[in-house]
């Protein structure tokens, strides 16, 4: 894996929806050599991210009921 630099990093930070504050927690961790910090870091916003994929899924299901149930009427 190329290298990338740290305003590719940054930006895929941004891109993935993290806030400046883990942003900055990132890089501190990257001076510091805790790459294992990194990854939890990563690790617990996905699981994040994907929680709230989760419940507008749901949402979108219960939308999508209601629509069922008037169209049967």
């Amino acid at each position: 894996m190329r290298h990338r630099s740290d305003a590719e990093i940054w930006q895929n930070l941004r891109d993935a929806g993290c806030s400046e504050t883990m942003i900055q927690e990132f890089f501190s961790c990257s001076q510091k050599d805790e790459k294992d910090k990194q990854v939890t870091m990563l690790e617990a916003h996905r699981k994040k991210l994907l929680e709230d994929v989760h419940d507008k899924e749901k949402k979108i299901s219960c939308l999508d009921y209601l629509m069922f149930q008037m169209n049967r009427e």
